[in-house]
């Protein structure tokens, strides 16, 4: 018998997600949960050419299977029942762990987490913006360097039973302006491991064969050019960097 190719067949739709910003639906692939969040769907946005969000998400996707650290989980783009659109696998998370939090400024933990901002909260108490100190959330903050993610919020980290944290919502990526706007800067002006320089090398070389090919067929040449040079200086300086540019270093909201 033959597999059933996800990207062929029949695509129902089970649900919607109200709270995202573009129209996002729940759906069923052959009994496996998806995402849909169709072209027709996406609202526009000042700084991002229309109709190019999906697009965005599956160029996401061949980075992290680029690096190889299953970073982001499978998607591709198809038709669906509201037209051409982005599908990507359904990851349910462990909804026991929370990989970014905010904590009362006096009651951090010693170890396992690194602050990135104070603020006070609707009391008037100290807060503290924080992420989970791991190998797998400094490989995803390596990624998003690389993609320019415009958007890494806190609920974008999905915290798996197992340990793994997929990331999701990869629409705001890749501008050839800097960008880069998320709750994940606590390795800031760290070295970064052999282990990340060689997933950069891996996506450097790539963007010379198939990898560049597929990417510019989702992506404008410039973009593609300026993802190369974002490799090219994460590698030279190794280490992770400071916000730059004029936009605000963290999304709002932050989860």
């Amino acid at each position: 018998m033959t597999a059933t190719d996800p990207a062929t067949a029949e695509l129902t739709l089970t649900g919607r997600i109200t709270t995202a910003s573009n129209a996002t639906f729940l759906g069923s692939i052959d009994g496996a949960a998806v995402v849909y969040k169709p072209v027709a769907g996406e609202a526009p946005l000042w700084d991002f050419p229309g109709g190019t969000l999906a697009g965005r998400e599956v160029a996401a996707y061949l980075i992290s299977q680029a690096l190889g650290w299953n970073i982001v989980p499978r998607t591709w783009l198809r038709d669906g029942p509201l037209g051409e659109g982005m599908v990507q696998l359904w990851q349910e998370p462990d909804r026991a762990q929370r990989a970014v939090d905010l904590l009362a400024s006096d009651h951090l933990p010693a170890t396992g987490w690194r602050s990135v901002l104070e603020g006070l909260d609707q009391s008037g108490e100290r807060i503290t913006l924080v992420h989970e100190d791991s190998p797998a959330l400094r490989r995803m903050a390596v990624f998003d360097v690389i993609v320019n993610n415009a958007d890494r919020k806190g609920d974008h980290i999905l915290a798996m039973a197992d340990g793994h944290r997929h990331g999701v919502d990869h629409g705001l990526t890749f501008h050839r302006d800097p960008k880069l706007r998320t709750v994940l800067w606590g390795w800031m002006g760290e070295a970064l491991t052999d282990e990340e320089c060689e997933g950069i090398d891996r996506v450097s070389e790539g963007l010379h064969g198939e990898l560049g090919r597929r990417l510019r067929e989702l992506l404008s040449a410039d973009e593609v050019a300026a993802l190369a040079a974002r490799c090219a200086a994460l590698r030279a300086d190794g280490q992770f960097p400071a916000p730059s540019g004029a936009m605000p270093a963290v999304p709002w909201p932050l989860f």
